[in-house]
């Protein structure tokens, strides 16, 4: 199993990134946890994060995987072209609801299993991968935030399990979460929850026994 788990962005690492990955670059960039926002900005934004991710010599493409709700085969076609799975920052909860509904949950865990690719993101996409969703809704709304056009309504407050602890991301960090980010640690701590904290330019790498 590879994972680059970056608290911001594209992390103070990225030269690691790329020795996870060998020679490839190929990256599906999974920018669903901006389905809320409205069209424009999500466009301007995503179109940002490709320019990042071009920066350190990756080759992105968007992988919506609102094409794929329902379609879990067709996304597996689709994943096996890729070297690198890169989940942006957003809503943790509708990136959640987004990998159930295609299936992609299930499928990264296949592919992590077989060391078929590497997995990296950062906030929300790093949110996911621990055993529950439970403290996030200190920063994200599970509930009252609009449903995106093709969602299930039900919140989803398992995690993927990949993990065996929760991240806590933009740790004191100046971020403008960091102090709803301080309430999710709190929380974690009074329910004795296995967790770890990031600070924004640290990273966890993983790569097979070695983390």
């Amino acid at each position: 199993m590879r994972l680059y788990l970056s608290s911001f962005r594209n992390g103070d690492k990225p030269e690691e990134l790329l020795k996870l990955l060998g020679e490839g670059r190929r990256t599906a960039l999974i920018c669903n946890s901006m389905d809320m926002v409205e069209d424009e900005a999500r466009t301007i934004s995503n179109e940002a994060e490709i320019a990042r991710l071009k920066e350190n010599r990756l080759e992105p493409e968007i992988v919506d995987l609102r094409e794929y709700f329902g379609k879990t085969d067709e996304l597996r076609q689709k994943l096996s072209r890729y070297d690198l799975i890169w989940a942006r920052g957003g809503n943790t909860f509708i990136l959640r609801r987004a990998y159930k509904q295609s299936g992609f949950d299930e499928l990264l865990k296949e592919l992590l299993v077989k060391d078929a690719i590497v997995y990296g993101g950062y906030s929300a996409g790093i949110c996911l991968l621990g055993p529950t969703l439970r403290g996030f809704e200190l920063v994200d709304d599970a509930i009252t935030t609009p449903t995106p056009v093709g969602y299930e309504a039900a919140t989803i407050w398992d995690g993927l399990g990949i993990l065996s602890y929760s991240i806590a991301p933009h740790y004191k960090s100046g971020h403008p979460e960091s102090v709803m980010i301080d309430a999710v640690v709190a929380y974690f701590d009074n329910h004795n929850m296995p967790y770890k904290t990031l600070r924004d330019g640290e990273v966890i790498i993983i790569d097979g026994d070695k983390e």
